[in-house]
């Protein structure tokens, strides 16, 4: 399936990066605007999940927290395998 970690890992960030970003961005854009009374309820669906006709407002918990998982056990593989290196003397 993959060759290495990394190969593994560059796979993975593309899809799981997106989700985290999305999340994190609408947050913090959404508590910006809510403290200047701002209403954006329309961010609060697409934080939690609820992309207008597609709601994965019961799963998207669980798909961030699986893609946040999946970048850390590669990202820590990949470091354990370059820390286990011996350091050669060129």
């Amino acid at each position: 399936m993959f060759k290495s970690s990394r190969s593994a890992h560059r796979a993975i960030v593309p899809i799981a990066a997106l989700p985290l970003l999305l999340t994190a961005i609408t947050g913090v854009i959404f508590s910006i605007l809510d403290q200047k009374g701002v209403e954006a309820d329309w961010l609060i669906q697409i934080h939690s999940g609820h992309f207008g006709p597609i709601n994965l407002q019961p799963y998207y918990a669980y798909v961030l927290g699986f893609c946040l998982l999946l970048l850390i056990v590669t990202g820590l593989v990949m470091w354990f395998r370059t820390r286990r290196r011996p350091i050669t003397k060129g």
